[in-house]
């Protein structure tokens, strides 16, 4: 190859590794160019067609946007206190929950995951979302079929159609699955916005927040023995990141 080829050849390269990124897992390769993570994602054949699950404002002037683990402990921890903040400024901020198990030291959270958005299918995301969290300890050393049928029995007691949460289910893991487009979409946002390494990871209008601590009142990034993570605690976060965002863009708070 001549010196003119390899340099059009490398400049061919650059515009290409520029102008895409792609994941590749389970068998899928997500181009996310002209994607921006920052912005709730509406249905698409890339995230087979699953828009982004979100709780609160339509119009919101700050985005909480979570990447969580159903089996990681502290996405536990977060989630009641995200929820919360959520509906305290619901008139101004929205949250938004997107999938990125862990699978090499969370075995189970695929399976959770997939669980939450098949409930979703029949209009019972959050409160999937919520119950799957709240009972982590009960389904996490599950294994196969004790596992399914954990799952089947809390989708029963959220009034789903069992039936059909068994058969969505069992296709999530299928090659061209809805569900398995979806979480390999939303783990592929995730490397997008460098927050795919560890669960949770939470992002305030599009400024990480993960490693924010509260200590004596006060935001610090020192996780010391005394500090606490400010997305684990509800008012904290509240009073701490969520309102400063708020009076940032603008929106004057009641005293």
């Amino acid at each position: 190859m001549t010196k003119k080829s390899w340099l059009i050849f490398a400049v061919l390269c650059l515009a290409i590794l520029g102008g895409l990124v792609w994941l590749s897992r389970q068998g899928e390769s997500i181009n996310l160019s002209g994607v921006d993570p920052l912005q709730v994602q509406s249905a698409s054949s890339q995230n087979g067609d699953i828009a982004d699950h979100t709780h609160g404002s339509k119009s919101p002037k700050v985005t909480i946007i979570e990447y969580g683990d159903f089996q990681c402990p502290g996405c536990s921890q977060a989630s009641p206190a995200l929820k919360a903040v959520t509906e305290k400024y619901k008139d101004h901020v929205q949250l938004i929950f997107r999938n990125n198990p862990l699978s090499s030291i969370h075995p189970n959270a695929l399976a959770a995951a997939a669980a939450v958005e098949s409930a979703g299918f029949q209009g019972k995301y959050w409160e999937m979302h919520d119950k799957v969290y709240t009972e982590q300890n009960s389904w996490q050393s599950l294994d196969g079929t004790e596992r399914t049928n954990y799952f089947v029995t809390t989708a029963q007691g959220l009034g789903l159609d069992v039936n059909r949460f068994k058969t969505d289910l069992a296709e999530a893991d299928r090659s061209g699955a809805r569900i398995k487009k979806k979480i390999a979409f939303d783990k592929s946002l995730a490397g997008a916005q460098n927050a795919a390494s560890a669960t949770p990871a939470i992002l305030v209008n599009g400024k990480n927040v993960t490693n924010q601590y509260v200590k004596d009142g006060k935001l610090t990034t020192s996780g010391s023995s005394d500090a606490r993570q400010v997305w684990a605690d509800a008012d904290a976060f509240g009073k701490l990141v969520i309102e400063p965002a708020l009076k940032e863009k603008g929106v004057s708070l009641p005293q």
